[in-house]
């Protein structure tokens, strides 16, 4: 196989990155129109809900490229070189930074109840089919793993097998995403007591534990005293989420039950 693998249809050859992002996007957002609470929130809060996360991810998604290497980001400053500053963007970055936009339009809207276990599912068949454009594209996009010596190391083109770290995301995600649509199923029967909420928590704490050890495999710089920005990004995404989780899972505090 050689990278990137494009994806031909008829006369046109179309990059495999733009194609999965674009099929990440319309499918996610087919499966939670799908999947979503009805009559939950109301469709004006929705919408400015929805607004806020994509505008929250947008923002944070790219901060957080920026401070990967903050040299480097200075140096494409200092030349106004603003096709390297706008060229990159980080998952992390998008779901801590949608999950502020989130908070901000709800309080915005005047919602208080939690929205976020309707986004579980749907963030989990996005991801997914995102990095399998990710995979498809090989070196070029940077989120391969480092030279490794096992079996599942693939050669994107250079003669030197690395860590598939795309493909163990896509399977991460799928199990957890099993994991937690059957635990959502188990507390819309009543058979979980759980509040709400509590189900995308356990999705962000699952999947910043993940990011915060692949990173470790990832050729990107580590220049916060051993980590990278990802790294940093989750351990401070850890922390928040278990601040928040403590009031469900501490019985002395199951009378307190706050979830966003």
């Amino acid at each position: 196989m050689s990278f990137p693998v494009y994806i031909h249809i008829g006369d046109w050859q179309l990059h495999p990155h733009v194609v999965f992002e674009s099929l990440s996007y319309f499918i996610g957002f087919r499966v939670y129109l799908r999947t979503r609470t009805k009559g939950g929130v109301p469709t004006l809060v929705g919408l400015q809900i929805l607004a806020g996360a994509m505008v929250g991810a947008a923002a944070g998604s790219k901060l957080l490229f920026w401070l990967e290497d903050p040299l480097t980001t200075y140096s494409h400053l200092a030349a106004g070189d603003w096709t390297a500053m706008l060229a990159g963007k980080t998952i992390v970055g998008g779901l801590l930074g949608g999950l502020i936009g989130v908070e901000l339009a709800k309080r915005w809207a005047g919602w208080s109840s939690s929205t976020g276990d309707d986004f579980v599912l749907p963030l989990v068949v996005g991801m997914a089919i995102g990095r399998i454009g990710c995979f498809l594209t090989g070196l070029d996009d940077g989120t391969h793993g480092t030279p490794t010596s096992w079996p599942v190391g693939v050669d994107f083109g250079d003669g030197v097998p690395r860590h598939p770290a795309q493909l163990y995301e896509i399977a991460y995600l799928l199990a957890i995403g099993t994991a937690l649509s059957a635990l959502r199923r188990r507390i819309r029967r009543g058979d979980a007591s759980l509040p709400a909420g509590a189900v995308f928590q356990l999705f962000m704490v699952a999947y910043l534990l993940f990011r915060f050890a692949i990173d470790f495999v990832k050729p990107t710089p580590h220049v916060y005293f051993g980590l990278n920005n990802i790294q940093l990004a989750c351990a401070a995404g850890l922390i928040y989420y278990a601040g928040l989780m403590s009031r469900w899972l501490d019985p002395k505090k199951r009378g307190m039950r706050h979830a966003r």
